[in-house]
């Protein structure tokens, strides 16, 4: 997938004085006083949809694996066409139990004695191979922590698994919101992901696709759920409620093969920014999409 188009400097709506004004993003003050903040973040899919999801998220001393739902040789495979290795990763973060986002992660943990960080509900739900895990921690859904250079705070969503969140990260500088899995948009959701450089959204269905589509109309009405996945006028309505002033990145993730159309996703996204469709990033099953640096 060709990178989106960057507008000048820093956002949608217009050029931005990177030295003059520009609101710090919001780290507990025992982060900021402890580690040293970086000059970039960059962030890279593996692949998105109902096969397999991961994304890297690259702070240079530090990146993480964000879900693993392909085996341990795709993803190795994957990484090193991102030009990384799984040695590199300082962790493995889990945002729920379901297989497209889990299934590989204990193996490939296993294998290169890589921490796992999850919630209390996902390692419950999620037991299947986790034995062999050399280091395996227990998030609470609300509180941030650090991994390395990072600051990440979870914050929980509504889908239909046992404990699930989503992330956004820190390096004190820059923030990215990553917002995958989600049936509905809640006020915690939006304060969260609000001045954010960079969002990875869901836009899994279109609505007319889906009510169109051969899908059973239990497995539509489940999808379609307050606790299934965002469709694309949901994630453009959560756009119009964040405050996207700093916006750098903005990437379409984890959409439906049969229900969606990623010019259809780009469109939604952009009519609620009010820019260019082809700004808008697109990730796919295969190819994920390739780095995407704030600055």
């Amino acid at each position: 997938m060709a990178a989106a188009k960057h507008l000048p400097v820093a956002g949608v709506f217009g050029t931005v004085d990177l030295t003059a004004g520009r609101r710090e993003t919001p780290v507990s003050p025992g982060f900021r006083n402890s580690r040293k903040v970086l000059e970039m973040i960059r962030f890279a899919s593996l692949g998105s949809g109902s096969q397999g999801n991961a994304l890297v998220v690259d702070a240079g001393e530090t990146k993480v694996l964000v879900d693993c739902g392909f085996s341990t040789r795709m993803a190795t495979a994957r990484l090193a066409r991102l030009g990384t290795c799984a040695e590199d990763l300082a962790a493995i973060l889990v945002t729920h139990e379901h297989g497209d986002h889990v299934a590989g992660v204990f193996s490939l943990a296993g294998r290169y004695r890589i921490p796992v960080y999850l919630t209390h509900g996902t390692h419950a739900a999620a037991a299947r191979g986790r034995s062999g895990l050399p280091e395996c921690r227990l998030i609470d859904g609300h509180a941030p922590f650090a991994v390395g250079c990072l600051e990440v705070q979870p914050f929980p969503v509504p889908h239909d698994a046992r404990e699930p969140v989503q992330y956004a990260f820190s390096d004190g500088a820059h923030r990215l919101g990553v917002l995958t899995d989600s049936g509905s948009i809640t006020p915690h959701i939006v304060d969260v992901l609000g001045l954010c450089d960079a969002l990875v959204l869901e836009c899994n269905h279109d609505q007319g696709l889906l009510a169109a589509s051969r899908y059973p109309t239990h497995l539509k009405r489940r999808i379609a759920g307050r606790f299934g996945h965002l469709e694309n006028g949901q994630a453009a309505a959560l756009l119009q409620q964040v405050d996207t002033r700093r916006l750098q990145h903005l990437v379409a993730a984890h959409l439906s093969q049969e229900n969606n159309r990623p010019r259809l996703a780009a469109a939604a996204l952009a009519t609620a920014l009010g820019c260019d469709e082809d700004w808008i990033g697109v990730a796919d099953q295969d190819g994920g999409f390739d780095w995407r640096q704030l600055i």
